[in-house]
């Protein structure tokens, strides 16, 4: 999902409160206009003060009623289709004004306010719409919010989707490579166009295509964080909730990767920033104990900093408190060490030891209660982590990984996640990778609070910490 259709989503909310306010306003200031009062007397005692009041409360309340109405769908309906909600939404919320009225008559005295705050909340919130509408097909001008795609499958459904997008830019599609089959050669190319920020997804438009060929190029998409959509009756196994486009005349399925794009990813990240701060406030003494202690035991400095790969296979300075030895990371490719303490992740791309000689007595302790990890909050913070997600791994790592283990690539890196709190150390690398594959399609805002609530109890009791 482009960030661009993200922000201007997530946008619609504030402008949406902002003009129904107006809209409110608007109405009261009519009502006191020469013409309307020589029509009808003012005989209510509302000032507009405390109409103001009313109105920023009964706002918040159409909000939802125009959330509930999906008029806050990440993906854009016809101009007609989102007309029709908004006339729906609105009359629904004038509804709910009415009853309000029904209970508290001395506050909605006035027909006439009520009213016209239904047409001219109707009027504006279209017009906004539109205008926000509009925008975006501008910007998608100049290359911004465009989802430029390659087209797999050199067929008539192909070429007719390819003049589609160039004849009609503004639907937000670029072509930029339309290649015959996925295949290793075809492979390298999408590589080539992913690292230099010219691709976003991938359309399957072969028919011919096999069961094999597909499932590569899901996987593919999924590893490179890209996009998927595929004609109708491609795609031999159940997408989850798949979300169908209506593209040159034809129905294109877009397969999601994960419940965290869209609406999802804006309140994850939300929701990242807000408890991240708290977090750190709260956590703050204890790291600054943890540091002194540490810098007593081993002068010098007191963080460990190393690359690890985040979402979508892009790598970044990971930070943690230093708990081991200095030059701690180099005994993991010395044969010698690994011969005499093993690993206990053997035969799997990571390395672990279940007591761990490089460790410091009081890295020990920091690493038993995860005080390490406190410097991860300001990862989250910046938005190369995430509080919940799939563990950070090294890129040496990554780098032995099978295909279907890079999917867990998809979204951010967490601190906490349900292969911490469902085992930690213990588990083998494969229930690893199916627990987080599990998060991973089935995110949902509760899933993220209950493994935050258990994740001080597996710390208390050390289950699976080395």
């Amino acid at each position: 999902m482009k960030r661009a259709n993200l922000f201007f989503t997530a946008l619609l909310v504030p402008l949406d409160y902002i003009i129904l306010v107006c809209s409110a306003c608007f109405a009261y200031w009519a009502r006191f206009t020469p013409f309307v009062r020589d029509i009808r007397q003012v005989t209510f005692n509302l000032d507009f003060d405390t109409f103001l009041k009313i109105t920023a409360f009964m706002a918040v309340t159409w909000i939802i009623v125009f959330a509930i109405s999906g008029l806050y769908a990440i993906r854009q309906v016809r101009l007609a289709t989102e007309l029709i909600r908004i006339i729906l939404a609105c009359s629904t919320g004038i509804a709910v004004v009415l009853g309000i009225a029904f209970f508290f008559r001395e506050l909605f005295d006035s027909r006439f306010i009520v009213l016209a705050v239904w047409g001219f909340s109707i009027i504006f919130v279209a017009i906004e719409r539109y205008l926000v509408r509009m925008t975006q097909r501008s910007l998608r001008h100049f290359g911004v919010g465009l989802n430029r795609v390659a087209i797999i499958g050199k067929t008539k459904s192909g070429q007719s989707l390819r003049s589609y997008f160039q004849a009609y830019p503004s639907i937000g599609f670029e072509v930029v490579e339309h290649i015959a089959n996925f295949n290793e050669s075809a492979r390298q190319k999408l590589l080539e166009l992913k690292k230099k920020n010219l691709l976003d997804g991938i359309i399957l438009a072969n028919p011919d295509a096999d069961k094999k060929e597909i499932q590569a190029m899901k996987t593919f998409s999924d590893i490179e964080h890209l996009s998927f959509y595929y004609s109708a009756s491609l795609f031999p196994s159940g997408a989850i909730k798949p979300i169908i486009h209506t593209l040159a005349g034809q129905p294109i399925i877009e397969v999601p990767k994960t419940p965290l794009d869209g609406w999802g990813a804006i309140f994850k990240r939300g929701f990242d920033i807000v408890m991240s701060l708290i977090f750190i406030v709260l956590t703050f003494p204890v790291l600054l104990i943890a540091s002194i202690a540490l810098f007593i035991e081993q002068p010098g400095n007191i963080f460990f900093i190393h690359k690890r790969v985040g979402q979508g296979g892009r790598q970044y300075n990971h930070i943690k408190l230093r708990s081991m030895i200095k030059n701690a990371h180099k005994y993991r490719f010395d044969p010698e060490f690994i011969k005499k303490y093993g690993n206990q992740r053997g035969g799997t791309p990571l390395f672990k030891l279940a007591h761990d000689p490089r460790i410091t007595r009081i890295g020990r302790i920091v690493r038993k209660l995860s005080i390490d990890e406190l410097p991860e909050l300001y990862l989250v913070l910046m938005g190369k982590m995430s509080l919940i997600g799939p563990r950070p791994h090294l890129p040496e790592e990554v780098a032995d990984y099978k295909p279907h283990q890079r999917q867990v690539l998809t979204i951010k890196p967490g601190m906490t996640g349900m292969a911490q709190v469902g085992g930690r150390a213990d588990l083998d690398f494969d229930e690893e990778v199916q627990l987080d594959m599990h998060y991973i399609q089935n995110w949902n805002p509760w899933l993220d609070i209950i493994i935050l609530i258990k994740t001080p109890l597996v710390v208390i009791f050390g289950k699976g910490a080395y």
